[in-house]
């Protein structure tokens, strides 16, 4: 079935609210068999009576979100009921729950409020709990090849509990039988696109009734897989032989995600010690809930003053080797080991740039260490030609994965 998505609203097409439906419906009708074939984005006014006459000549299945409020710009309604030849009559039920809902939060009843219980003749009210106007069905009718259609409201707090509740009902029973593709999508943790699909591409091209995509982020690579169940039992057994230390993830989580849930499960901890990273290290790690159980300090020494104060890290080391070096990373690690006490420790030093660094030492030029109570301080060498909040991002991914191969390791 043909599925499109009309989001309405002038501010989405401003810049002013971020459009997170088209995300939300995607995702929740996937598991029925339904894919969005084509979104479309509309201002206020007559725009979307033009959009929604053009999209339902080419759809089985029409999303229309916004538009339903009391305001003269809010038009979806009335459009939707001029297209199909509908009239529009007041709900008794729906005006009676708009004056119970207005009355007991202090506000006045006004006839543009009510226009939200207009409802075109034979249309299915779908509840709004979180809100005054009411989402609306209208069943396709084959003889006048009209699509199924759904009104919904703009606001996310209101639309996808009325999804959950009133519109993923009605898709279920018609939506096509049979058995429906599933998704997964791979994460893998520093390497590069190009390599992970000359790793895996032609085996996974091969399986029956696949479809396959790659997404490239900052330090990590998206592996798309679409096809029915077995086909995605065979594609976990490729990538997880292919790739065994850098798949991070099937579900979803972030490496920091992952790497505190790691060590919450082997009752272990971690602390850190950044210079260039200013601290992102430490963010990203408590930005994770449940963080405070494995997370017991980060140290932000930039100046090389502070790496002695704080760290313990001897002056005449980083006299003679320079701060950006292998043996004043280790150095960090192990100072901030000590002063913990926690399990494991990170540390970075290097130049962000975009200026400053020698021949010996680009911009870019960064040493990861990572410091353990049981075993050797490992240290990274990475060289990450970025702006300085890439050079963070993937500075912290590599030290995050540099954590995560060592946990691995200790199971």
């Amino acid at each position: 079935m043909k599925v499109v998505v009309l989001n309405t609203g002038s501010e989405l097409l401003l810049g002013h609210v971020l459009n997170t439906h088209l995300t939300y419906i995607a995702q929740e009708i996937f598991p029925l068999g339904l894919r969005v074939d084509r979104q479309v984005t509309v201002p206020d006014g007559p725009a979307i009576g033009r959009a929604l006459a053009a999209l339902s000549a080419e759809a089985e299945i029409v999303f229309v979100t916004g538009g339903l409020g009391p305001t003269t710009d809010d038009i979806t309604r009335e459009a939707a009921a001029e297209l199909l030849g509908l009239p529009l009559h007041e709900d008794a039920q729906v005006a009676a729950e708009i004056t119970l809902r207005l009355r007991s939060r202090g506000f006045a009843m006004t006839d543009r409020i009510l226009r939200q219980a207009q409802v075109p003749k034979g249309a299915v009210v779908l509840p709004n709990v979180n809100g005054t106007a009411p989402g609306l069905y209208l069943e396709a009718v084959s003889s006048k090849a009209t699509p199924h259609l759904f009104l919904l409201p703009g606001p996310p707090r209101e639309l996808q509990p009325m999804f959950q509740s009133s519109v993923l009902p009605i898709l279920e029973k018609i939506a096509p039988p049979g058995e429906g593709m599933k998704s997964r999508i791979f994460r893998l943790a520093c390497v590069g696109e190009s390599v992970v699909e000359k790793a895996i591409g032609p085996q996974l091209l091969a399986l029956p009734e696949v479809e396959l995509g790659y997404c490239a982020r900052m330090g990590e690579v998206d592996v798309r897989v679409i096809g029915p169940a077995r086909t995605l039992a065979v594609a976990d057994e490729i990538v997880r032989a292919a790739f065994p230390l850098l798949l991070f993830t099937t579900t979803g989580e972030d490496l920091e995600a992952v790497v505190v849930r790691m060590l919450r499960e082997r009752s272990a901890t971690v602390a850190v010690a950044e210079s260039c990273t200013g601290g992102y290290l430490a963010h990203r790690l408590t930005n994770v809930t449940g963080a405070s159980a494995v997370f017991l300090a980060g140290f932000v020494t930039y100046a090389n003053a502070a790496k002695t104060a704080a760290l313990g890290v001897e002056e005449s080391l980083i006299e003679r080797c320079g701060a950006v070096t292998e043996e004043v990373a280790a150095a960090m690690a192990t100072g901030v080991l000590r002063k913990t006490g926690a399990t494991f420790a990170l540390a970075t030093t290097g130049i962000a740039g975009p200026e400053g660094g020698p021949e010996a030492k680009p911009v870019g030029t960064v040493f990861i260490a990572l410091a353990g109570q049981e075993g050797e301080t490992t240290v990274w060498h990475r060289r990450f030609q970025a702006d300085r909040l890439a050079f963070k991002h993937l500075t912290t991914q590599s030290a995050l994965q540099m954590l995560r191969e060592q946990l691995l390791s200790t199971r």
